[in-house]
């Protein structure tokens, strides 16, 4: 059973919605996961008034009643459209006043999973991820899937990025999880990059049998990394594939063909103190499908 759902009190699945297209195309993604896992879908919206800096409009009523009414239209309208799709999920909508990051961060403490469109409909359109979807992979305490259509059929398979480190096995987990619900096969990836010898001048090759040492060692690890894994879900069918690469590159050209990503928060290169990666951040900010961003689960 895989790390995230041994998450006691992980009972549901939790999507954000604003009345955006890509807010409502994550809902209905979250639907057919919920569907997956026999879990009711906990539709959220988060609504507050960002004028505070300007009193007249933070005290106004009729303002604060407008935003509430519009929310309360974008809420109802998501529901209606989630429960015609998937009848057979249990739909629950809910108002949050306050800011989107931490109201989400907040309902995500009883979460399976988090679910977000990857830009919302106050984003500007130049940006390719949306400041909430940005903010809260890095601080929930459950694994963030943020929703983009890329048009893959559902045969095609997960991708895991696998590193070896803690964060990196929580990734692998939930990956291995989402690849038997939805009987695909799983890609995992191993990439590394580096000078095989310090010393070697520049512009001399490296020594061929050098690379082939190397290559063998982290393929070699790729293995130990996935054996348990592989173990616990035997129908999985799993794809290695070890290249020397910057991960995130290597990450991003299976995105096209792939119908999921999955990422650890921060790889074993990263600073301490950083909750998200460069990778992660890289992946999130340029996939061209759905990305999901797993933390380990804290006690």
């Amino acid at each position: 059973m895989s790390e995230h759902r041994d998450h006691p009190r992980a009972d549901r699945v939790v999507a954000g919605v604003d009345g955006s297209d890509a807010a409502t195309r994550a809902a209905l993604w979250a639907a057919d996961e919920a569907a997956r896992h026999h879990l009711p879908l906990h539709l959220v919206h988060c609504y507050y008034q960002p004028y505070l800096y300007y009193p007249p409009l933070a005290t106004s009523t009729t303002v604060n009643d407008a935003l509430l009414s519009e929310a309360e239209h974008d809420l109802r309208a998501a529901v209606t459209v989630v429960r015609a799709a998937r009848p057979d999920v249990e739909v629950r909508g809910a108002l949050r006043y306050g800011h989107p990051v931490q109201g989400l961060l907040d309902e995500a403490a009883t979460a399976r999973m988090l679910v977000l469109g990857h830009r919302g409909r106050h984003g500007f359109d130049g940006l390719l991820v949306g400041s909430v979807a940005a903010a809260v992979p890095a601080h929930a305490p459950c694994p963030v899937a943020v929703v983009r259509d890329n048009g893959t059929p559902g045969t095609a398979p997960v991708v895991v990025g696998v590193d070896g480190s803690p964060v990196s096995e929580a990734a692998v987990a939930v990956a291995f999880d989402e690849a038997a619900t939805r009987g695909v096969p799983l890609v995992a990836v191993h990439a590394w990059t580096g000078l095989l010898d310090e010393g070697l001048p520049i512009g001399l090759p490296e020594d061929p049998e050098r690379v082939r040492q190397v290559v063998d060692e982290e393929t070699r690890v790729l293995a130990e990394r996935l054996a348990g894994w592989q173990e616990k879900y035997p129908d999985v069918g799993v794809e290695r594939v070890v290249v020397r690469r910057r991960a995130d590159l290597a990450l991003l050209d299976r995105t096209a063909t792939a119908q999921l990503l999955v990422v650890g928060s921060r790889g074993r290169g990263g600073f301490t103190g950083m909750l998200l990666g460069s990778t992660s951040r890289a992946v999130l900010n340029h996939a061209t499908g759905t990305v999901i961003v797993a933390r380990p689960v804290r006690a």
